[in-house]
């Protein structure tokens, strides 16, 4: 499974891919690309055509949400993670409605992570 990584922050970028890449039970995906807006993202979107992305809602110049719809569009059948700290359900709800698959809250535990990522390829 190819996967892509949106988040502005370096940090959780570099972290999602270390814990995706030393996992045994996500040995099955390789990181394709990471980026930190959603511009970016769908660039490297058409690119590699990702099985999965982790997505960021709060970002510069395209936002997770917009870049979500615009994903789920271009490919349904792509799964989506949304990691954020947005706690307001609202924003959630609205990601979920324009094609995430899950959301997981900032900060969260590698155990969490990797948990929601099994969950999702399984």
């Amino acid at each position: 499974m190819k996967l892509l990584i949106v988040d502005d922050s370096k940090v959780i970028r570099q972290r999602i891919a270390r814990l995706t890449e030393g996992h045994p039970r996500l040995n099955s995906i390789s990181v394709v690309g990471m980026a930190a807006n959603g511009v970016a993202a769908l660039e490297l979107f058409e690119h590699h055509k990702p099985d999965l992305v982790t997505m960021d809602l709060t970002m510069p110049e395209m936002d997770g949400v917009q870049c979500t719809g615009e994903m789920a569009a271009r490919n349904p059948s792509t799964l989506i993670l949304v990691i954020s700290a947005i706690s307001d359900k609202a924003t959630a709800l609205r990601a979920l409605q324009q094609g995430a698959h899950g959301f997981l809250y900032k900060p969260f535990t590698d155990d969490q992570l990797t948990g929601a990522l099994v969950e999702l390829i399984s």
